[in-house]
């Protein structure tokens, strides 16, 4: 398998257990309901899902990549399947205001939305790896739609029909949650497949046109989004309250400096900033690393994501290399839209830093999307000699 990538996840997965450690170590101290005072609670916890996880990498990545074609349809029902169960029976709406977590007795919980962003791409790639190889649609000359069909065939608007309908009955699920950041993610990933398999470019142009639009129109015409609004605008307006989290966010980031203040001598995680070991952990790096230490951490994610392309692009065959595309897009999406978050670029959206947040099952399936490139990478076709 492609070592450079896998070294990279590796690196980043055990920088991203460290951080835990040390951005949790407060928050657990002081919990005596569920960490009951154990400061190593959530370390201990994350390395274990890092073992497990890598371990799901290594089997994953063992697999013949081929066998996900089939899967792809499966794991599509099941995740729309759960993201319809988790409005009824999930949880969350009391803690953040969205119903986005599933409760597992022994498993704990996780986010459907995780399994709804693999699903898609997995399909799509799936799907339009054959494009080149499918029969062309016709109708008879006689029939009364034919002109309007072959006119629609052309401009190639009846190929992304079913895409559409799958994006927009996930992302609708999505909203209902409501969950922003995941219906980001699941358009650009769907978009990234989509894009790679050669669809063309003015459709973008125009779906884009279009989700932008009715995203701005669902956002500033639902009060729990539009609030949301108002504070990145102006977190300070209610310092104590809604807008407490980026306040100390910043402040975290602006007192590391070049250098950091240390590895585990951060003081915004004392109880400042709330679960500082989920999707604000990037402000405590930026404060005990410094500038110096998160521009590496980006490095290495940018590394990350270059060497991702760089296998979709040397991929044994188009459903590879379309699958690839898509996880690669996905893990860049979701790494700017949570740094962009914690230093109030956009919108709070609580979404996390892969392989960094704290969460068991999201870590689990960020290393098997991650064994599923690699998987690819195995079938690399070596290079001719001579």
């Amino acid at each position: 398998m492609d070592l450079p990538f896998l070294m990279l996840v590796v690196l980043l997965t055990g920088i991203g257990v460290i951080m835990v450690f040390s951005a949790s170590y407060a928050t657990a101290y002081y919990d005596s309901s569920v960490a009951q005072n154990n400061p190593t609670y959530y370390f201990v916890r994350q390395g274990l899902f890092a073992v497990a996880g890598l371990a799901v990498l290594y089997v994953t990545s063992k697999i013949n990549y081929q066998t996900f074609r089939w899967m792809s349809v499966f794991l599509l029902v099941i995740s729309v399947v759960l993201l319809v169960l988790v409005l009824p029976f999930g949880y969350g709406r009391s803690t953040v205001g969205a119903q986005r977590w599933i409760r597992i007795p022994v498993a704990g919980s996780f986010q459907p939305s995780e399994i709804a962003k693999l699903g898609v791409i997995m399909y799509f790639a799936a799907r339009l790896s054959k494009r080149n190889t499918e029969k062309e649609r016709r109708l008879s000359p006689r029939h009364p739609l034919s002109g309007v069909f072959a006119l629609l065939d052309k401009i190639g608007l009846l190929e992304l029909v079913p895409y559409i309908l799958i994006l927009v009955v996930v992302a609708a699920l999505m909203l209902a949650e409501p969950h922003m950041s995941g219906t980001i993610l699941i358009l650009a990933g769907g978009a990234a497949v989509l894009f790679a398999a050669g669809v063309k470019l003015y459709w973008f142009i125009a779906g884009g046109g279009l989700a932008v639009v009715g995203l701005w129109f669902i956002i500033t015409n639902t009060s729990y989004m539009a609030s949301r609004i108002e504070l990145w605008q102006d977190p300070w307006s209610d310092p104590l309250g809604k807008g407490y989290q980026t306040i100390q966010s910043l402040y975290a980031i602006g007192s590391g400096g070049l250098l950091g203040l240390g590895l585990g001598k951060s003081r915004q995680k004392f109880l400042y900033i709330p679960e500082p070991e989920n999707d604000y952990i990037f402000a405590i790096v930026c404060e005990e690393l410094g500038l110096v230490g998160a521009c590496i951490v980006l490095f290495l994610f940018a590394l990350l994501i270059l060497r991702g392309f760089w296998i979709a692009v040397h991929a044994r065959d188009r459903f590879g290399a379309l699958l690839v595309v898509g996880i690669t897009t996905l893990t860049a999406v979701q790494v700017f839209l949570n740094i962009a978050v914690v230093t109030n670029l956009i919108p709070v959206t609580g979404i996390s830093l892969p392989f960094f947040s704290y969460g068991g099952t999201a870590l689990m399936i960020q290393l098997l999307e991650m064994g599923i490139v690699l998987s690819v990478s195995r079938q690399i076709p070596a290079p001719k000699q001579g």
